[in-house]
């Protein structure tokens, strides 16, 4: 092992290293010496930083508390994966039927037909759309007549949500079936648990309104400057329509509406957090990495010709 560099006296502890009293509520990496004189690493959650001292939660294994002026080397490490992040795509997207009281499903082989009614003024695509992300089951013209038929009966455009750049969307293509160029959205989870934390040492203080029920929550904040939804599929929390008034943005708003959309989940045992942003929204996909988010795949919408 390479002798250790100097370790910084700074208060902050910030030096060589990228370790700051940012890194609060993050997942990070830390070189220390210990009363002997050798260097050890330890890695988990940042959950205290002051004093002359940082502490580790080493995931489970009890916390560690390191005198910053031991700090040899340290940075952030990318968020532990949950073991949802596992599951397959098709797995995700079935929790999506909760955001919706009234939903009409049919299944089509391993396809599945859904029709939903105009949420928050129009229809949206993933509750009126075919969920297939993988082969139908059954013949793949068929498939394609009966979702254009389910669609047609309800005078609605003839959806299909697909993985992107997947066998289905390209076998689709030649069926009459693509994308409008728009809508393509990342399916993105994070443990519910360690969002909380990482929001909560950001979000600032703000009047919220909170209307509950025993499956959903609805927030607004500072009278409707910020506003956002959190609903319960079992023990995942879905998270939608967070969105904050032009004028009132860079307050850190979105951060404190999905902190109380994550505190309700968490108390109501919600242990998987999920949400869909669309790939070009870059200051938003940048807001929920921050605090854990990771793409666990991309949805795309093609559309029957």
């Amino acid at each position: 092992m390479p002798e250790p560099s100097e370790p910084h006296t700074d208060e902050t502890g910030i030096g060589s290293h990228t370790l700051g009293p940012q890194v609060v509520g993050q997942r990070i990496v830390v070189r220390h010496l210990l009363p002997d004189g050798r260097a050890t690493d330890v890695l988990g959650t940042c959950t205290a930083w002051g004093g002359g001292t940082l502490t580790i939660d080493r995931d489970g294994h009890g916390p560690v508390v390191v005198p910053l002026a031991d700090v040899v080397t340290g940075k952030p490490v990318p968020p532990r994966a949950s073991v949802r992040a596992r599951v397959p795509a098709r797995e995700v997207e079935l929790h999506i039927g909760a955001l919706w009281t009234s939903i009409e499903t049919e299944p089509l082989g391993d396809w599945l037909l859904r029709a939903s009614p105009p949420h928050g003024g129009r229809l949206r695509r993933r509750g009126n759309s075919a969920l297939a992300m993988d082969e139908p089951g059954i013949g793949w013209a068929d498939a394609a007549w009966r979702v254009r038929e389910f669609y047609e009966v309800r005078e609605q455009a003839a959806y299909i949500q697909v993985q992107r750049g997947s066998h289905v969307e390209k076998t689709l293509a030649p069926l009459g079936f693509s994308s409008l160029g728009d809508g393509d959205a990342h399916a993105q989870l994070a443990s519910v648990a360690r969002a909380l934390r990482s929001v909560r040492r950001l979000a600032p203080d703000a009047p919220a309104e909170i209307d509950e029920s025993e499956t959903a929550v609805s927030v607004s904040l500072d009278s409707g400057a910020a506003v956002g939804r959190g609903v319960l599929s079992g023990d995942w929390l879905l998270v939608e329509g967070l969105l904050v008034d032009e004028a009132h943005r860079r307050r850190g708003l979105a951060t404190a509406v999905l902190a109380e959309v994550l505190d309700w989940g968490a108390s109501r045992g919600a242990t998987t957090a999920m949400l869909h942003v669309e790939t070009v929204n870059t200051g938003a996909i940048a807001l929920y990495e921050q605090h854990g988010f990771v793409t666990h795949h991309t949805n795309r919408y093609l559309v029957g010709s």
